[in-house]
């Protein structure tokens, strides 16, 4: 395939080279649009090294679900639970009580904390983003997200829902199959199909070998269990809606098991919007990356470079993506 023309990138390098390796995910992204918002050169130069956003949402607050969002909570949830929350806890994931250091952490008692470790920060990381061709609604796809969380990956994900105008006829160019998920690593040439593949694959370059964990590799016991847990969304992530594509991508930060993260995923994807997927499972140091920007952390977290803006909160996030990207038919 055409080369992606992305720079070395350090997977949790500081934050100022994160918005370098975001302008060269962008370049990419934006240059198979069929209707960009201004042209690509254009639009990647305009992009500083350090660029300020602004909130365009309300402040974060944990565990709060918005008026009317609890039935959407509860449904999006049933995922979660069946798979016994498979892609929410790194790899190696370890938790313990150490002395308060003020970074990070999930709760703090009498002067300690509880923190949380894994192994991620000692694997390999690609030095540019894998591509993934993907759609919310399918199991598949569903068990090759928890893998790269699990993982600590990031990913530039071209969401291909049905109907989709731009990246499913995009990935049957490239692959030539009408499948999905559909990899791209641009670090080693691979184009994969088949999730169990493509698993196997991430766990030996990306997990320095690491052994696929159970849920992850119990064959029809697994696809049925995602099924299920997509069953209750109605269709959601599934269908195309009519919208226009940014000029660059967007950056979503999340990971697979919280329901919050699936709800705004699920918008992105009916959307077809284009994204670079920061993921942060529990034991990511990516997590203090993003306490240290925003002096807090939680997801689902948007930003927009399109627009300069940043959000928090699932129900905002939700209803920004649809005012700004959405066409009413």
């Amino acid at each position: 395939m055409q080369s992606l023309g992305l720079r070395s990138l350090a997977s949790h390098g500081p934050l100022q080279h994160r918005v370098a390796r975001r302008r060269s995910c962008m370049a990419k992204a934006s240059a198979g649009a069929s209707t960009p918002k201004k042209p690509v050169s254009e639009a990647t130069t305009a992009v500083p090294d350090k660029v300020e956003l602004r909130n365009a949402g309300p402040e974060p607050k944990r565990f709060a679900v918005a008026e009317g969002q609890m039935k959407e909570v509860a449904t999006a949830s049933l995922s979660a639970l069946l798979r016994l929350g498979c892609g929410g806890l790194s790899l190696g994931y370890k938790v313990r009580l150490t002395e308060d250091d003020g970074k990070y952490a999930i709760a703090r008692i009498g002067g300690r904390k509880v923190a949380e470790t894994s192994q991620v920060a000692g694997l390999k990381r690609p030095a540019q983003p894998l591509e993934l061709y993907e759609f919310e609604g399918c199991p598949f796809c569903k068990k090759v997200r928890e893998a790269i969380c699990i993982l600590d990956l990031d990913v530039l994900v071209y969401p291909c829902p049905k109907d989709g105008a731009t990246w499913r006829p995009k990935a049957v160019s490239l692959g030539g199959k009408r499948q999905f998920p559909f990899l791209v690593d641009p670090n080693t040439g691979k184009q994969m199909y088949e999730s169990d593949e493509i698993i196997k694959y991430l766990f030996q370059e990306y997990g320095n070998g690491a052994e696929v964990p159970l849920a992850l590799r119990l064959g029809a016991v697994t696809i049925v269990s995602c099924v299920l847990g997509s069953l209750v969304r109605d269709g959601r992530g599934n269908y195309y809606r009519k919208s226009r594509l940014p000029a660059q991508p967007l950056v979503f930060w999340g990971y697979e098991m919280s329901p919050f993260v699936k709800l705004a995923r699920e918008t992105l994807c009916e959307l077809e919007l284009p994204y670079l997927y920061i993921t942060a499972a529990r034991g990511s140091p990516k997590r203090q990356e993003l306490l240290d920007k925003r002096g807090v952390f939680q997801v689902p977290y948007l930003e927009d470079p399109n627009e300069g803006v940043f959000l928090f909160e699932s129900s905002a996030i939700i209803k920004y993506l649809y005012d700004t990207y959405g066409v009413k038919e």
